[in-house]
């Protein structure tokens, strides 16, 4: 098949397809990067109250304070502590980056997820924010030289009076300052940066933030392993007539401060405000087209909210019904949000290739896509069925952004294409069995990767018939097989397709699928 002509993309495929032979799917930390960076939020907090509960925030005693924490307390609980607190937070960052860094490749930043990639770059900021006001507290040579660093850049805003840096000479730091950092780095940053990640995910529904188990516990193990091997120190304690001649820096918080050996504070602030200015901006460079909307059809819609649950994007909501129907409810779609993936068809009970069709000869449902409704990828399944020949004829539906089925084409195969897995009702699969196919493949993204988010699992679990609306019982299973994969695992899907076509022959020549009277859903 043809691969994407974007190499960053490929790349980073090729990875994610390394961490799964790694890690296997199911722990693939790529896959749960927001959940792990939640993970290492809950270890920094938990390690850092421990810390704070011994810890003295005069600016006499908080270096002492902390090294007698550190060296003091029994079975070296507080030497693990302060480090697992400086280790987690570096992991948090790292898992920060590597999200930034896959939704860009996997282009998951524009269209409707713009809002996601926009409030996401500030809470970066923040986390960075507050990794500096914790260095800053232990009043170290190292938080000496973040001061003085974060001072020259603060007096290069035209917001200040006075010089920042004056704070720190000799006999003019006060306690009342310190304390202000201690409030910031325990409380004022953390609610702050809580209120932005709610309002980074607000546009998403069934937000991960559990880890799997499996890979939290090796995150904790790995993380704990590193603080023993290697503790966390801190430079000896400030000296105000002593400039430091040896800075140990946490790149990933500090980085930027190195930069003021070489650059003036307005050409910093110049860098920070046009990297970040461009980053917000990304999503429209260039503003990336999605398809039109999902339309609701009052008529076939009795309000079950399937679609409402279904939805990855909170682009369906509920509101009383407008047209005096029997039902209570109808469903309604915010056009801005919905990312035209057609998940909603395929979660609608009246979204059947059984039903009757209308008076006009068409196939309604209670919620479609306007440019590839119910009726037309039904005909386009009919028109796939009739060009089957041979034996062990199978019908493969793919995702747009998966694997090029098309490459699948032979007599025998034909191929019907999707914007996404999840808008396939799992009837649609029993209709292809009784009207000519042996066999039946859903080809998909990588599972637990979905590029609509759930899509490939909703349709899976319905199929499974463990959730609505379900697959009949009756319907032979072993006919049906899902796959999943990216544009580089040609060879993997093929092999799996082979194997499918393999079990169609050990099967009996006894159709699975019985006959049964057209139904209607309504």
């Amino acid at each position: 098949m043809k691969l994407s002509a974007n190499p960053i993309k490929r790349g980073y495929l090729y990875l994610e397809e390394w961490f799964n032979l790694s890690f296997g799917k199911e722990w693939n930390p790529l896959y749960h990067l927001g959940p792990l960076t939640f993970f290492f939020f809950w270890i920094a907090l938990i390690s850092g109250l421990y810390l704070y509960i011994f810890f003295n925030t005069t600016v006499d005693q908080a270096h002492a304070s902390l090294e007698a924490i550190v060296h003091g307390h029994v079975l070296g609980i507080g030497s693990l502590m302060r480090s697992l607190h400086r280790y987690a937070s570096d992991a948090a960052i790292i898992t920060i980056m590597l999200h930034v860094f896959r939704e860009f490749s996997l282009d998951r930043y524009r269209g409707t997820r713009w809002y996601s990639w926009f409030t996401g770059i500030p809470t970066l900021w923040m986390v960075v924010l507050l990794g500096i006001t914790g260095y800053w507290m232990v009043w170290d040579e190292l938080a000496l030289y973040v001061s003085m660093g974060a001072s020259h850049l603060l007096d290069a805003l035209p917001i200040f009076s006075d010089s920042m840096a004056r704070n720190f000479l000799p006999g003019n730091l006060s306690d009342r300052f310190s304390t202000l950092l201690a409030f910031l780095h325990l409380l004022g940053q953390p609610m702050f940066l809580i209120f932005m990640l709610w309002f980074h995910v607000r546009r998403l529904t069934h937000v991960e933030v559990t880890a799997p188990k499996g890979l939290a516990i090796g995150c904790l193990i790995a993380l704990t392993a590193l603080s023993i091997y290697m503790p966390a120190l801190s430079h000896p304690p400030v000296n105000l007539s002593k400039v430091p001649t040896e800075i140990h820096l946490d790149w990933f918080y500090l980085n930027i401060f190195p930069l003021l050996q070489y650059w003036s504070p307005g050409e910093i602030w110049l860098l920070v405000a046009g990297v970040t200015t461009f980053m917000l901006f990304m999503p429209w460079l260039p503003k990336k087209n999605e398809g039109i909307p999902a339309i609701v059809d009052l008529e076939h819609c009795n309000g079950c909210a399937q679609c409402v649950v279904d939805c990855p994007f909170d682009a369906i909501s509920l509101q009383a019904r407008t047209d005096g129907a029997k039902w209570e409810n109808e469903v309604i779609v915010q056009p801005e949000l919905c990312a035209a993936c057609g998940i909603c068809t395929g979660s609608c009970p009246s979204s059947s290739p059984f039903r009757k069709m209308t008076e006009d000869g068409s196939l309604k449902t209670g919620i479609d896509m306007p440019e590839l409704p119910l009726d037309k990828f039904k005909q386009q399944t009919d028109d796939a069925l009739a060009k089957l020949a041979g034996d062990n004829r199978i019908i493969v539906f793919g995702c747009g952004h998966g694997y090029d089925i098309d490459a699948f084409s032979a007599p025998n195969v034909a191929t019907v294409h999707l914007f996404c897995t999840g808008m396939m009702p799992a009837s649609l699969a029993e209709y292809a069995l009784k009207n000519g196919a042996d066999g039946v493949v859903v080809s998909g993204c990588r599972s637990g990767d979905c590029y609509y988010r759930f899509g490939n699992h909703w349709l899976d679990l319905r199929i499974q018939g463990k959730r609505m609306p379900a697959i009949r019982s009756r319907v032979d299973k072993e006919r049906i097989k899902i796959l999943g994969g990216a544009e580089i695992d040609g060879k993997k899907l093929h092999k799996q397709l082979d194997l499918f076509r393999q079990s169609l022959v050990q099967k009996t020549a006894t159709p699975s699928v019985t006959t049964a009277k057209e139904v209607n859903h309504d």
